[in-house]
């Protein structure tokens, strides 16, 4: 029981989950700026482009159940909105991250001096112990 209690304290101590932590708090006001973003400025413009439809009061009655399509389609454009920026967040980390770990690589493939020295010793013994 201890040692489970000591890797729970350290996975839980660890910055990754803080940041993760982070990442959540802000991800949720970030979902609360886009719904607004959606409802209160995009879906109005579709409005008027579509004829003055609002697509919040759009809805369907089955029996006595209604079904608000239209509050769903707008929760699709969210989900789309908030997924194109996630894309483009990861698509321009990873960018850096090759930029950054492409210029490493191009400087490892170079040999050092001393890798050159090395590598001239040991093409000479080669040499002397045939």
């Amino acid at each position: 029981m201890k040692e489970f209690i000591k890797e729970f304290k350290k996975f839980a101590l660890k910055g990754n989950v803080f940041d993760m932590a982070i990442g959540v708090v802000v991800g949720g006001a970030f979902s609360k700026i886009v719904s607004s973003l959606v409802k209160d400025i995009i879906m109005p413009l579709i409005g008027i482009l579509t004829g003055g439809i609002n697509f919040e009061g759009l809805s369907v009655n089955v029996g006595s159940a209604t079904l608000t399509y239209g509050v769903f389609i707008q929760n699709v454009i969210d989900f789309l909105i908030i997924a194109l920026v996630i894309f483009c967040v990861i698509k321009s980390i990873n960018h850096m991250n090759e930029r950054i770990h492409g210029k490493k690589e191009e400087a490892a493939k170079e040999p050092s001096k001393e890798e050159l020295l090395l590598t001239e010793i040991r093409d000479l013994l080669k040499e002397q112990n045939k």
